[in-house]
C-alpha cells in the first residue's frame, strides 16, 4: 500500500522561503514522481517533476511559472521527496500535493494523469 505525506507548508512573507516534503512508503522505487498545486477556484497544475534513476542522475522538469525560484529533489535512502520554494509570491498560493507515477521507470510527466497515488496536500499562503 503506497503512502504520500507531504509536509512544510505554511504561512510566509512574499520573498520568502519554504521546503516542502514528501514521505513516501510502499511502492515507491523505480517511480518518477512531482509536486502539483490547487489555488481556490482553480484547476491543479503542474509544478514540477523528477524521474526515477539508478546512479542518481535525475531529470527535472518545472512549470515556467517557477522555473528559477523552485527546485525538486529527491532522497531515495529517505524515500522522501522535496522542493525547496524561493523567492515566493502571493501567486503561489495553493495546496500543494506530490504524486507516484503509476509506473515504473518513468521519467516524469507534467499531466496529472501518469500519477496513480497522491498525497493528502499541504497549505502554502504567501502573503503581500
Amino acid at each position: 500500500q503506497v503512502q504520500l505525506v507531504e509536509s512544510g507548508g505554511g504561512l510566509v512573507q512574499a520573498g520568502g522561503s519554504l521546503r516542502l516534503s514528501c514521505a513516501a512508503s510502499g511502492l515507491t522505487s523505480r517511480r518518477s514522481m512531482g509536486w502539483f498545486r490547487q489555488a481556490p477556484g482553480k484547476e491543479r497544475e503542474f509544478v514540477a517533476a523528477i524521474s526515477w534513476s539508478a546512479d542518481n542522475t535525475y531529470y527535472t522538469y518545472y512549470a515556467d511559472s517557477v522555473k528559477g525560484r523552485f527546485t525538486i529533489s529527491r532522497d531515495n535512502a529517505k524515500n522522501t521527496m522535496y522542493l525547496q520554494m524561493n523567492s515566493l509570491k502571493p501567486e503561489d498560493t495553493a495546496v500543494y500535493y506530490c504524486a507516484l507515477d503509476s509506473q515504473i521507470y518513468g521519467m516524469g510527466s507534467r499531466r496529472p494523469e501518469p500519477y496513480g497515488y497522491w498525497g493528502q496536500g499541504t497549505q502554502v499562503t504567501v502573503s503581500s
